[in-house]
């Protein structure tokens, strides 16, 4: 039955070849995605709410307070026993790594059970107050959709990309109630290479996820009032840009400095324990920890600047601004801890609400500082939503990202310039220091990341070697006599050969130019196939990238190399021909590409 639905769907795929261009089916297509990833965002959303009202409805303050040690270990513990028990044949990834590179090396084929199990796994962990956000769960869930979409109707690996990207930007629009931030998220983040027929499939399905997941859960983020900006308050956006661009760079640090932390930890049970006791006394101490985080930022930007110290142990102080400061400030470093220590315990949940939180608490302390200290009247709603957006630039180098993002969820279009100016800063400044976002960063440095600056690299990562390799060769024995197999390699219309060992090892290469020299001599019968028998120049292992092979090939200036599993078996050749001949069908694929 399975071969009979694969035929009819390569069937209908023809057909509509013949009736609808690759455009317009995209779109179709697009729509798809986005009516299923806005009903993927909504479901998140939900789920997430229930669970904390639940958690925060179903006991009196009194006694909640200490269950905020166990809650959020209980949520991760949760979720890694789901992941463990439910998820065996694939192997699940938290975060926009894993979609970076399954672009990259995977043919943009997500697992599906990342469509449903990045909801459970991350309503579980945020819900019951892991301090990370949803929006790598529903971009995941979304790429998920995407991706399977594409591969059902049989589209190519561009198109199904195109899709994953699609699905990604309805995941971020219904999310945040933001298709514009969905779009330039997708482009900036996931696709290595946009044009603009792309723009028409990720405008629709974005705008479509915004409006299916309004339709089941429209409460609005955030609220703010303004009455615009001021010339004279540049200079101050300016500081408040480089001090994120700043923390940005620490951000980024620490971040693998948690990570290898838990990589040292094998068992999954103990780096739950472990990480969910110390997320449990940072949130006791700060519950605003506790969760996403996004009332807090609410009740900051409305006013109500005591919040943040309420519900503490400090609660008593709450008056005294000095305190709100000094507590905001601890807080904010808290906050940057309990965010990897949910991800390095076992719980899903990205770092994009996280840096949303820590830039508004960064700006919300420096202008009400400024302030306080009576050197100048800044408008603290503003200095939040500014440094909202340059806190997503700098740690996600998504500059346009935050941008859009921040106006859209607050309705700060009218802060636009502000936006623009602490956005471009704090990416330099970031930058400056590291040259790949978060994100990108364990790619680059396994050579796996696909980037529009470098095409030929981009190209190339998109290629495996297992799929190159020639296995139609003809060995030969080191005690073979050349005359005995003279007329098998004369047939094999080869010019170089592999040589086994003894022990069926791979020895060296047997050249053509080589064995007809020795035949037109009057001592060929006598000849050996280990008298003629060369070391390789150099071997390629089966899991080398293609940049290793070149490269390998470019040294020793040939033409052909063995290739070696991991056992050091011998597996067949690879050859400049297959590669470039591989490489100049992608080519063509891309040209082809949305015509």
């Amino acid at each position: 039955m399975y071969i009979r639905l694969v035929n009819y769907i390569d069937t209908l795929n023809q057909y509509r070849k013949t009736k609808i261009s690759n455009r317009n089916f995209l779109v179709i297509a697009a729509f798809i995605v986005g009516i299923l990833a806005g009903c993927a965002a909504a479901l998140l959303k939900s789920l997430c709410h229930h669970i904390e009202s639940f958690l925060q409805e179903g006991f009196e303050w009194h006694y909640k307070y200490y269950l905020y040690l166990f809650f959020p270990m209980i949520g991760i513990l949760l979720s890694v026993m789901y992941t463990r028990r439910f998820i065996r044949k694939g192997k699940f990834e938290t975060g926009l790594t894993p979609v970076l590179y399954t672009i990259s090396k995977k043919s943009s084929k997500v697992e599906p059970h990342n469509i449903y199990s990045q909801i459970i796994t991350s309503a579980l962990t945020v819900g019951f107050g892991g301090s990370v956000g949803i929006e790598s769960p529903i971009v995941t869930s979304g790429a998920g959709i995407g991706s399977a979409v594409g591969r059902f109707l049989g589209l190519s690996y561009r198109e199904t990309t195109m899709l994953l990207a699609c699905g990604a930007a309805a995941g971020i629009a219904g999310a945040f109630n933001s298709p514009i931030a969905g779009i330039v998220f997708a482009i900036e983040i996931l696709l290595p290479e946009f044009t603009i027929p792309a723009f028409i499939p990720l405008l629709l399905s974005a705008a479509t996820a915004a409006v299916v997941a309004r339709l089941f859960y429209a409460e609005q983020l955030f609220f703010l009032v303004t009455e615009g900006w001021a010339v004279s308050a540049i200079p101050y956006y300016v500081v408040l840009a480089l001090l994120i661009g700043c923390f940005s760079i620490y951000f980024t640090k620490i971040n693998y400095f948690v990570k290898s932390f838990f990589y040292k930890i094998n068992h999954p049970y103990k780096k739950v324990i472990i990480g969910g006791l110390m997320l449990g006394g940072l949130v006791f101490l700060f519950p605003t920890l506790y969760g996403e985080g996004f009332v807090t930022i609410r009740n900051l930007m409305s006013g109500n600047y005591q919040a943040i110290v309420n519900n503490s142990i400090f609660a008593d102080y709450a008056q005294i601004p000095f305190v709100i400061i000094l507590f905001t400030f601890v807080t904010l470093f808290a906050k940057s801890f309990a965010t990897l220590i949910t991800l390095g315990a076992g719980g899903n949940g990205g770092v994009f609400a996280p840096s949303l939180i820590m830039g508004g608490l960064i700006g919300f302390i420096f202008a009400f500082s400024v302030n306080t200290l009576g050197l100048g009247q800044l408008s603290v709603a503003n200095f939040i939503v500014a440094g909202m957006a340059a806190a997503v630039s700098g740690v996600m180098h998504a500059p346009l990202t935050g941008l859009f993002l921040i106006a859209e969820i607050t309705g700060g279009y009218v802060l636009m310039v502000p936006l623009m100016i602490t956005s471009a800063i704090s990416y330099f400044v970031s930058r400056s220091s590291n040259k790949y976002s978060i994100y990108t960063k364990p790619l680059a440095e396994s050579g796996t990341l696909l980037s529009h600056e470098d095409k030929d690299s981009t190209v190339l990562n998109m290629m495996k070697l297992r799929y190159l390799v020639d296995k139609d060769f003809l060995a030969l024995n080191e005690d073979d006599l050349i005359a005995d197999r003279i007329t098998e390699i004369l047939q094999s219309k080869r010019n170089v050969f592999p040589v086994w060992g003894a022990d069926q090892s791979f020895i060296g290469l047997l050249y053509m130019d080589d064995i007809l020299r020795v035949t037109t001599s009057k001592t060929a019968e006598q000849v050996k196939v280990k008298e003629l028998t060369q070391a390789a120049p150099d071997v390629v292992n089966i899991e080398d990238t293609l940049k290793v092979v070149l490269t390998k090939m470019e040294t020793e200036n040939v033409w052909i190399l063995p290739v070696m599993d991991a056992q050091a078996n011998f597996i067949g050749f690879v050859s400049k021909t297959a590669i470039f001949n591989k490489y100049r069908d992608l080519l063509r694929r891309q040209a082809d590409y949305m015509e």
